[in-house]
């Protein structure tokens, strides 16, 4: 192969190397795989993508292999006249490729509609009744009260569920359009502002399941995440009494003085009713959950001392914009601000000890 040729070759067959690499990574490492469904709706999906799948690998092969076939066989030779020859076509086949289409895509619309109508089907019997309300860049989760089951109370990112009962989540917006998507228990669905969305998982195990918003909405979108926990009844029970509680630690003393005046971590958040919206998420019992930021962070205490510290520094795209004197809040610069660059104006400059006080005390909050 001569140097010119295996210039041009290479790059075309890294890139092809690179991308079957990339696809070889086992699917259970993702765990965000909707071909490995864990849920009724999933499942209905799933039976649904495999088949049209083949036929679209079917047609595919046939167009490529037609395309390359006639490519060689009218291909430009010394001596042809650059001009071919001039037909008007046929009439057969031009009604043929018309027509087979438009069956082939009649006959994946019949499955298709009917999936689309299973799924919008509300639950019966007993469901559990949640509502999400997306922000730019976390998930706000509101359990109503629903007898029998709870009495009410608000957490954030992470959902629980009891296996075997339908899960049905009533999705709003606060701000720009996002999408909630759990893969492996269901389809994404759109959360738009001004409208009320819904969607219901299904799942029979108990376990943790990923997703994250699958819609772009702002600099921070790629961890505006959050996960679906499915338990036993006797396992969401004893969490859900725990959620409806108040603190475990009483919100007062120096804690009440270090978040409610000296940094004002009041203005955005609750530490002391677990039933209270604010602008930030609810942190009554923070310490119950295994991620913040998002779902971006495990939650431990060098994470959340970091994040207290300085919470752009961990936020993609935040990093810089929002730690110059100059910044800006509503250009990128959402959520929490930076105590120890760029300290909001008029609040002290947080310590190392503040910071692990009130981590200590957020974590103590199961």
């Amino acid at each position: 192969m001569s140097p010119t040729v295996l210039a041009k070759v290479l790059p075309v067959v890294l890139v092809t190397l690179a991308f079957v690499v990339a696809g070889c990574a086992p699917a259970n490492d993702n765990r965000q795989n909707s071909l490995n469904p864990k849920g009724q709706n999933a499942q209905r999906i799933d039976d649904l993508f495999i088949p049209i799948l083949w036929i679209a690998v079917v047609v595919g092969v046939l167009i490529m292999a037609a395309t390359v076939g006639f490519a060689i066989k009218f291909r430009h030779r010394p001596g042809d006249d650059d001009n071919p020859k001039q037909i008007h076509g046929s009439t057969p086949l031009e009604i043929g490729w018309t027509i087979v289409p438009a069956v082939i895509l009649a006959v994946i619309s019949v499955p298709t509609i009917a999936t689309i109508f299973k799924l919008a089907q509300e639950p019966t019997g007993e469901v559990l009744e949640v509502n999400i309300t997306g922000k730019q860049f976390w998930w706000q989760v509101e359990y109503e009260k629903q007898p029998g089951i709870n009495q009410g109370f608000i957490t954030s990112t992470e959902v629980h569920m009891i296996a075997g009962v339908p899960l049905r989540l009533e999705l709003a917006s606060d701000d720009v359009i996002h999408s909630f998507w759990i893969p492996e228990l269901g389809g994404k669905q759109d959360v738009v502002p001004g409208r009320k969305q819904h969607i219901t998982f299904y799942a029979d195990e108990p376990g943790t399941f990923l997703g994250q918003c699958a819609e772009f909405c702002g600099l921070a979108h790629a961890d505006m995440r959050m996960r679906v926990i499915v338990q036993t009844r006797e396992e969401f029970e004893a969490w859900a009494v725990g959620q409806q509680q108040g603190p475990d630690q009483a919100y007062s003393g120096e804690i009440e003085e270090l978040t409610g005046t000296k940094y004002a971590c009041t203005n955005c958040h609750t530490f002391d009713d677990s039933g209270q919206t604010a602008y930030g998420p609810n942190l009554v019992h923070i310490g119950s959950r295994e991620t913040f930021a998002g779902g971006t962070y495990e939650l431990d205490r060098a994470n959340l001392v970091d994040w207290l510290l300085d919470a752009p520094s961990l936020v993609p795209m935040q990093s810089k914009t929002c730690r110059e004197p100059t910044a800006t809040p509503g250009l990128g610069c959402i959520g929490m601000p930076s105590f120890t660059n760029n300290t909001p104006e008029g609040q002290p400059v947080m310590t190392q000890s503040d910071a692990e006080t009130i981590a200590d005390y957020l974590l103590a909050n199961q």
